[in-house]
């Protein structure tokens, strides 16, 4: 397996081109990154537990953006930076009021949801002050999140709010593994067939 490769390639410092058998020796270093839970994905027979321990030397924990908004000024100028640059445009500005919209926002997609919110905002504005009217979040992210209290109060079934909850899932699970089913389905405990079946069953 891939994972098996890898950890031959940390441990011994050399591979095996495809098709050959003569070593070459390595001198690297790896940066991973990863969305999963390991200690879990390890649990569940999904990821090798020595590649782990030997891939994780040092650790930098980033939380989500939605527990960090006071990063959100810093990358909103970077990513203006990045997008009129690649436009060949001069420097967009943003109100304060937009700001004020993306401070506030809880941002369920991370930061790549800011990043594609100001590249559409700096397409729109076409180099003019970006205002609340450019930040359009609506359709930036369309999973819809379960209130429990407020379904009840609404007077929601049980059978309803369920059905809203495994929505949601198989939607997130879709979201975190960028549209792989297979990997949606193991994510969720589920072979392909009833995933796929499940998914069909609510349209998504």
């Amino acid at each position: 397996s891939t994972q098996k490769k890898l950890l031959r390639v940390l441990q011994e410092r050399e591979f095996e081109r495809v098709g050959g058998s003569v070593p070459v020796k390595v001198d690297t270093r790896v940066i991973s990154a990863t969305n999963k839970v390991l200690p879990q994905e390890i649990e569940s027979g999904r990821f090798r537990e020595d590649l782990y321990y030997r891939l994780n030397v040092i650790s930098i924990y980033l939380p989500a953006l939605r527990d960090r908004l006071d990063d959100v000024p810093l990358l909103v100028e970077h990513f203006l930076s990045k997008h009129r640059a690649a436009a060949g445009a001069g420097p967009a500005k943003i109100s304060q009021g937009a700001m004020r919209t993306l401070m506030e926002y809880e941002w369920p997609g991370n930061v790549r949801q800011l990043e594609n919110a100001i590249e559409r905002a700096a397409v729109l504005s076409q180099g003019g002050v970006i205002t609340e009217d450019y930040i359009d979040l609506s359709g930036a992210d369309n999973r819809r999140f379960v209130d429990v209290g407020q379904q009840i109060r609404k007077g929601t079934t049980l059978r309803e709010l369920l059905g809203d909850v495994e929505r949601q899932a198989l939607s997130e699970a879709l979201t975190q593994t960028d549209g792989d089913r297979v990997a949606a389905a193991s994510l969720l405990g589920l072979d392909l067939p009833e995933f796929q079946s499940r998914f069909a069953a609510f349209n998504l």
